[in-house]
C-alpha cells in the first residue's frame, strides 16, 4: 500500500514548523515542505519526523538559458539540504513561484518549441544530479486558471510529456490531483495511464474548490485511493491542503478516512 504524508506547510500555522512537523509525525503520517531555506533544518532534524519531500531549487526556471543555470545551481543546494533532512524527493515546476504562488517568469499563451527543448535539456540534467545524489527530482503540474496563472509546462499532460522525453529514473512525475481537477479532470484515468508508465514520483490530493482536505469538495477520493489499490501504487500519497476552519487535526482525519481501505 501507499504512504501517507502530510505538507507541514498549510496545516497547524500557529506552531512553528518543526512542532507542526511534530504533531504530524505524532499522528502517524510522513512530512513534507516547501522553500527550506525559511526553515531551521536542524530543529526539523531533530524531531523524529521522516521527511518525505520538499522544494528542489531556490529559483530559476525551465524556460531559458539562464534560468537553467540558476535551477540547477540551487539544486545542488537543495540535494545538500534534503540530506540534512534524509528526505528522499525534492519538488520542481516549470518555473520559480513567489510567495503568492505566481510565477516568477511567467509564459503568455503555449510554450514555445525553444522553451520545450531547454525544459528538456534542463531536466536530463536534474535527473543525472539526483541520480548521483541518491535523490528524486518530481516535476509537478499545477493548474492556471484559479492558483498559478502563467506557469509553463503546468498541465499534467505536458508534465507527464517532459517526465517521459527524460526517461531518467532520477526525475518524476509529481501528480497533483488538486491541480489536475482544475486543468484536466477525469483523474483515476490519469493515475492509470502515469502509473502505466511507471513515471509516478508522488500523488499530492486537496479537494475542489477551495484546495482543503477530502471531503469537502467535488473529487470522490475514496474512489481514487480504490483505483490506486487496485494498480498496486505503493508510492507516497500527500495531503498539500488548507485545513477547513484551521482545524488541522480534523483535516489530516478526513485525509486519512479518504485513504484508508
Amino acid at each position: 500500500m501507499y504512504t501517507l504524508a502530510v505538507c507541514a506547510e498549510m496545516v497547524f500555522r500557529d506552531l512553528p514548523i518543526h512542532e507542526r512537523a511534530r504533531r504530524i509525525h505524532d499522528a502517524g503520517f510522513q512530512i513534507e515542505i516547501w522553500d527550506w531555506t525559511r526553515h531551521d533544518l536542524d530543529a526539523l532534524a531533530r524531531t523524529p519526523a521522516a521527511f518525505s519531500s520538499m522544494t528542489g531549487y531556490i529559483r530559476g526556471s525551465l524556460t531559458d538559458e539562464a534560468g537553467a543555470a540558476e535551477l540547477l545551481r540551487t539544486a545542488e543546494e537543495s540535494v545538500r539540504a534534503a540530506e540534512h533532512l534524509g528526505c528522499p524527493r525534492l519538488n520542481l515546476h516549470g518555473t520559480g513561484l513567489d510567495a503568492e504562488g505566481l510565477p516568477v517568469a511567467p509564459v503568455n499563451g503555449t510554450a514555445t518549441g525553444p522553451m520545450w527543448l531547454a525544459a528538456h535539456r534542463t531536466l536530463f540534467q536534474l535527473a543525472e544530479l539526483g541520480e548521483s545524489a541518491g535523490v528524486t527530482f518530481t516535476l509537478e503540474n499545477l493548474n492556471t486558471a484559479v492558483d498559478h496563472p502563467g506557469v509553463p509546462f503546468a498541465t499534467a499532460a505536458d508534465t507527464l510529456a517532459l517526465v517521459a522525453a527524460v526517461d531518467r529514473p532520477g526525475l518524476r512525475m509529481n501528480l497533483d490531483l488538486y491541480h489536475a481537477q482544475i486543468g484536466e479532470g477525469n483523474l483515476i484515468e490519469l493515475v492509470r495511464k502515469a502509473h502505466g508508465l511507471g513515471l509516478i514520483g508522488e500523488i499530492q490530493v486537496a479537494d475542489v474548490p477551495g484546495r482543503r482536505e477530502p471531503g469537502t469538495g467535488e473529487i470522490n477520493y475514496p474512489a481514487v485511493a480504490r483505483a490506486l489499490a487496485d494498480l498496486g501504487y505503493d508510492g507516497t500519497v500527500a495531503l498539500e491542503a488548507w485545513a477547513s476552519d484551521d482545524d488541522g487535526d480534523r483535516a489530516l482525519e478526513r485525509f486519512r478516512a479518504a485513504f484508508t481501505l
